[in-house]
């Protein structure tokens, strides 16, 4: 009974860091990914941008929504950036792979922003979510200025 439930367990193990390791099987497939994720977080936050820059009326429940988005697409685009995937159609500079813990450091930077920015969302107060929101531009900023092309 030991070994069956030993064998079994291995295979689930086995099946389930399957998919992990085949997530991308070309570079461009890790591109593609990461440009979704990035993609969908900016039409995001740019809908917070508008708010919290008064060219959109301020809706405390449109903004708690996309702020909750943001936070969770801002965890997603970290696992495109592999090796090979450095090439083809991406703006990332070199410098993400040539120096990863200035990388890492500056997405969690962005992570931990914008998940103060989400806090701030629900909090209703257009106020808060104004402060959050350049808080959080900045940190997008100066991870485009270190590691992405124009």
């Amino acid at each position: 009974m030991k070994l069956l439930a030993s064998l079994t367990l291995a295979a689930v193990v086995s099946t389930l860091s399957v998919p992990a390791m085949a997530q991308f099987q070309k570079p461009e497939d890790a591109v593609k990914y990461r440009k979704a994720a990035l993609t969908v977080m900016a039409a995001h936050f740019g809908r917070l941008g508008a708010m919290a820059s008064d060219k959109a009326p301020f809706d405390a429940k449109v903004a708690a929504e996309n702020a909750a988005i943001v936070e969770t697409m801002s965890k997603l685009p970290w696992a495109g950036f592999v090796a090979g995937s450095e090439k083809g159609e991406t703006r990332a500079k070199p410098e993400i792979w040539t120096d990863g813990a200035k990388f890492k450091k500056a997405s969690e930077d962005m992570m931990a922003s914008v998940a103060q920015l989400n806090a701030a969302a629900k909090t209703g107060n257009l106020d808060n979510l104004k402060k959050a929101f350049g808080e959080s531009a900045k940190t997008c900023k100066a991870c485009h200025d270190a590691f992405r092309k124009e």
